[in-house]
């Protein structure tokens, strides 16, 4: 797959295009998201994701465009669970309602930037070590098994690490407990000192840094295209904002996504693993010749991830239903 850099230029200056769009058109002056509103701009997001897609198809070919959406698909449904945490910090930090949606793109917007970093790190390890793959799939495999252990405990974890982030913070930062508008940073008796609101994204920053640990490695395991591993980090992270005004009243009812999640990364993992033996060069694996074991195509990943994710959420709604959803305050 060949990617022109003024192709890398266009797709980066319409990727912030947009989110300086949704800075001005939503953003910049502070309210709470109505449901159609986040509705409409969720389904616009998606939209552009699939249409994207298309293009890849169309321009590179139908197997890189099985892997922009396989890595898509993916991303989306990781970033869903990360929306629990979000939901968690939000209220940890009693953040109001009409300044949530600041906090969050700018927490977005920081969250592409590491995984920028991150992408061209793999990158750059992938073309020079063939043998990452296995320590991405080991890790991938460690987190699947982690991430089963702590299912039901997630605002526990959460709220701890929040507390230290917020007790390091206060360290080697002013602070104050009361909130002034939308702003970061405010003056309190002629001295500046950091907002709670500036705290909460300190966190929703760390738990991003955490995110990309899992997401990067997991996406690597669809596509060795560091062009579509970026673009397809981006569409899933657009529209995310909108996405948890849509459904974070939901999100206490998919219990069952955690699971969902674990399965998924742990057949990436193997995935990699397999993939890995396939192109081994390791001279204390089989010599250091390559392994003869099958390997997992992109519609069969492609498949699995969906099928995995349906069958989460159906389980999950079946399982609460008749519970009433709860609004993050």
């Amino acid at each position: 797959m060949q990617v022109t850099a003024l192709e890398w230029g266009i797709t980066i200056a319409v990727i912030l295009g947009l989110f300086v769009f949704d800075f001005f058109a939503h953003v910049r002056t502070p309210h709470e998201p109505t449901f159609r509103e986040s509705a409409f701009w969720s389904a616009v997001y998606i939209s552009l994701a699939l249409a994207f897609g298309g293009f890849v198809a169309w321009r590179w070919g139908s197997t890189f465009g099985g892997e922009y959406y396989a890595g898509f698909v993916t991303e989306k449904a990781l970033s869903v669970d990360n929306l629990f945490v979000f939901l968690i910090i939000m209220t940890t930090f009693a953040v109001p309602r009409i300044y949530q949606q600041k906090v969050l793109l700018i927490g977005i917007v920081l969250a592409l930037a590491m995984r920028g970093v991150f992408i061209a790190v793999g990158a750059a390890a992938i073309s020079a070590f063939s043998w990452v793959f296995y320590l991405f799939g080991a890790f991938l495999i460690y987190t699947a098994v982690k991430l089963l252990r702590e299912s039901g405990h997630e605002v526990e974890a959460e709220e701890k690490r929040d507390s230290r982030i917020v007790a390091l913070a206060k360290r080697v930062l002013p602070t104050t407990d009361e909130y002034d508008g939308d702003k970061l940073v405010t003056r309190v008796d002629g001295r500046r000192v950091v907002t709670p609101l500036l705290l909460a994204l300190l966190a929703i920053g760390f738990a991003d840094l955490l995110f990309a640990l899992d997401s990067i490695p997991a996406i690597y395991g669809l596509t060795e295209e560091p062009y579509l591993v970026f673009t397809a980090n981006a569409f899933a992270l657009m529209g995310l904002r909108q996405l948890y005004f849509l459904i974070g009243g939901l999100l206490d009812r998919l219990v069952y996504l955690s699971y969902g999640l674990a399965a998924i990364l742990a057949f990436i993992g193997i995935k990699l693993v397999l993939h890995a033996l396939h192109e081994n060069t390791l001279p204390f694996i089989n010599g250091g010749e390559h392994v003869s074991v099958p390997e997992i195509s992109t519609p069969v990943s492609l498949g699995v991830i969906i099928g995995v994710l349906v069958v989460a959420t159906v389980a999950s709604l079946i399982k609460t239903r008749g519970t009433a959803p709860q609004d993050a305050e």
